[in-house]
């Protein structure tokens, strides 16, 4: 990988009602389906360098090789998706790059002078997300993701699933 973030794999969309947001991109982009988590499982998840009590709903799907993810806020807890909020915005708020690289990969962003705005792990141990504090105008935040090991293969699965898609059941409750 070359100075930069890598190949954008996900675009993140932080919005106020995620029901209502896969009721878009499923019936007006026919994206989908997506896989929905109600309660997210975020373990360690920390804004800036304090941890926080992170509360999100989650939903995934591919248009095409590109992930969807859409993120719901539950609570009020310091992160970037309620400053993305508060500032009056909503809609794409961050872009990710996959790594199976992650120790190396950060902290080469980190000799390059990259900070770390918010991070936790999702999916187990080999999970681990940040987001670089990168926002120039919204949207622009970069998010760096693991995806060695169990979120790798959710990721895949996603992916396999939107490409035989045929609109039917278009929104899968994970955890329900």
């Amino acid at each position: 990988m070359n100075r930069g973030f890598g190949i954008v794999r996900q675009n993140g969309y932080v919005v106020r009602d995620v029901e209502a947001a896969m009721k878009h991109w499923t019936e007006v982009l026919a994206v989908g389906p997506f896989f929905y988590l109600e309660e997210a499982p975020i373990e360690a998840f920390q804004y800036g360098d304090q941890p926080s009590d992170l509360q999100v709903s989650i939903a995934l799907a591919n248009w095409g090789p590109l992930q969807i993810e859409l993120i719901q806020q539950r609570n009020d807890a310091p992160s970037m998706y309620r400053d993305f909020l508060a500032a009056g915005h909503e809609g794409l708020q961050h872009v990710a790059c996959w790594t199976e690289h992650f120790d190396e990969d950060l902290d080469r962003f980190a000799a390059l002078g990259y900070r770390v705005g918010q991070s936790g792990q999702a999916g187990g141990s080999d999970g681990r997300f940040v987001y670089f504090a990168t926002e120039a105008h919204p949207g622009t935040v970069v998010e760096l993701s693991e995806v060695s090991g169990s979120k790798g293969r959710v990721f895949e699965h996603i992916a396999e699933t939107a490409r035989g898609w045929d609109g039917s059941d278009p929104i899968r409750r994970i955890g329900s």
